[in-house]
């Protein structure tokens, strides 16, 4: 098949590409390094032509909540409407596991409306719903460092490996749709706290984790499990310890 791979030289998107093209299938990685944005609407009418499936993988440049937001629904937009045009099958969108749960965070909002355009668009689709990745816990300690000290919720969360979402995204794009949501993490539940203070001990980072129910993460308090997959999520099998020991 033909697949098309918003975002395809990111994280993600490349090693969907990688992944896909093993398998035997022509991915094409389209980013605004290769002529494609879907924030411009530049290049999406080509690059969709042909396509069997359309992957969207990319991300806003800016997490400020005005711009994340316009970033999603402007691009969400111009590529349910280029696929439509284009006859592609099936739509395959990342999102995060939440979304709907933490209404303070404009991030996480902007995913919401996001997940809404492609559900109402009339393509038939997939929407899968990851946790947060391990490759994410030395920038939520950078953003949470507050006199020399990283201030996290309590909340939990259940990270994945980034591999193990590409190969997921990966198999979906190859498959049937599912024309609905599917949620996948990491093996293990641990809270923000302790999964970052974990983390930066291996690295021998020094700077101490200190649980602050006032953290906030994306905007947004977290006191539950808003960030944990639900019952019937597909869980992965990398652990953090073994992420950890690959030299991550």
């Amino acid at each position: 098949m033909r697949i098309v791979v918003i975002g395809g030289t990111g994280l993600i998107g490349s090693q969907v590409v990688k992944r896909l093209g093993e398998h035997g299938h022509d991915a094409v990685p389209a980013s605004p390094n290769s002529g494609v944005n879907t924030l411009t609407g530049e290049g999406v009418k080509e690059v969709l032509q042909g396509a069997d499936v359309l992957v969207d993988v990319s991300n806003s440049p800016s997490f400020a909540d005005d711009d994340v937001m316009n970033f999603f629904t402007t691009a969400t937009t111009n590529l349910t409407e280029a696929a439509e045009e284009a006859g592609v099958g099936h739509y395959v969108a990342l999102s995060i596991v939440g979304t709907d749960e933490l209404p303070e965070s404009g991030y996480l909002r902007a995913k919401v409306a996001q997940e809404k355009l492609i559900r109402e668009s009339g393509l038939t689709y997939s929407i899968i719903r990851a946790t947060q990745f391990f490759e994410f816990a030395g920038a939520i300690a950078n953003s949470a460092e507050l006199d020399g000290a990283v201030h996290l919720p309590h909340g939990g969360v259940q990270p994945i490996a980034a591999s193990d979402v590409a190969a997921v995204v990966g198999r979906t794009a190859a498959t049937a749709p599912v024309n609905g949501v599917l949620e996948i993490g990491g093996p293990e539940e641990f809270t923000m706290d302790g999964w970052i203070r974990t983390v930066l001990a291996h690295r021998k980072d020094e700077r101490a984790v200190v649980s602050d129910p006032q953290a906030k993460y994306f905007g947004t308090l977290l006191t539950g499990k808003q960030l944990v997959p639900n019952s019937g999520a597909q869980l992965q099998p990398t652990s953090l310890q073994a992420w950890l020991d690959a030299g991550n």
